[in-house]
């Protein structure tokens, strides 16, 4: 898999492959640098990584080549990790991190006139949708995706996968991102995982939800109240996407982090 882009580019291996659900990564060097290499095995990364090229190094990962299905990104060097701060009494400096981080990305967009290849954030929601019709608990988020979808604000390219493991510590780079997906939609949607992240044990702590929604749609410029609604949308498709794959334990955190948003926003009206 790896050995025809290692001659093209002439790379030499520098670790172990890694293997995610969307694509396989080896630790190589170019020239003496150390750098990652990454063969996308779907649609979503392969436009993953012309965003990236496109990000041109703005918040994410430098792409330093680029052919087809496959990409030499910068590697990350630096040992602090954002999960290791939410876990460890830092969740809040986390949250900031990642919120400077998601507005150097959307800032980019406002500084070219060409965009890369994107999809329509609206097409993610088609499976909730569908699964809504016939479960009553997924309602109120299809509801919510709804109205944001309706009338979305602040329209720009979004990474669409923004989590504690996707913004890594690159050294002297500082915080980048990466593994993006390549959609157009609410900036909004951007922030909404922060929140729910299914690695986080804590998402469903309801003192920890309320804290970070205050954090994060103060540092992201966001009204609380749409930041919510995101979280409850994003929430039931997330939902749907681990029953997809037989994960009943994850969709049901995602539900209850739902519930959380639908207190918050219950609470709010009165």
């Amino acid at each position: 898999m790896f050995t025809p882009w290692m001659k093209k580019w002439n790379l030499v291996p520098d670790g172990a492959p890694i293997a995610t659900p969307g694509s396989h990564l080896l630790p190589v060097k170019m020239n003496g640098t150390a750098v990652m290499l990454k063969i996308a095995g779907d649609e979503h990364e392969i436009r993953g990584g012309k965003v990236m090229e496109w990000w041109d190094g703005n918040g994410a990962a430098t792409v330093l080549a680029l052919s087809e299905n496959a990409l030499v990104m910068e590697r990350a060097q630096g040992q602090r990790s954002l999960m290791h701060m939410a876990l460890h009494g830092q969740d809040d400096d986390a949250s900031l991190i990642a919120c400077d981080t998601v507005a150097r990305l959307h800032a980019h967009a406002r500084s070219v006139s060409r965009q890369p290849e994107l999809a329509p954030l609206s097409e993610w929601f088609d499976d909730l949708y569908a699964a809504a019709d016939t479960d009553s608990a997924l309602r109120p988020s299809a509801s919510a995706a709804q109205q944001l979808l309706t009338d979305p604000q602040d329209i720009t390219v979004l990474h669409g996968d923004i989590h504690h493991d996707n913004i890594l510590d690159f050294g002297d780079r500082g915080w980048l991102t990466i593994d993006p997906k390549g959609l157009l939609g609410d900036r909004g949607f951007d922030y909404a995982n922060l929140i729910l992240n299914p690695e986080l044990p804590t998402v469903t702590d309801p003192v920890r939800f309320t804290r970070q929604i205050h954090v994060i749609s103060q540092a992201a410029g966001l009204d609380c109240h749409r930041l919510l609604y995101w979280v409850l949308a994003f929430a039931g498709l997330s939902a749907v996407w681990f029953r997809q794959d037989e994960s009943e334990a994850q969709a049901q955190q995602d539900l209850n982090v739902a519930r959380l948003a639908i207190q918050a926003l219950s609470l709010s009206r009165n």
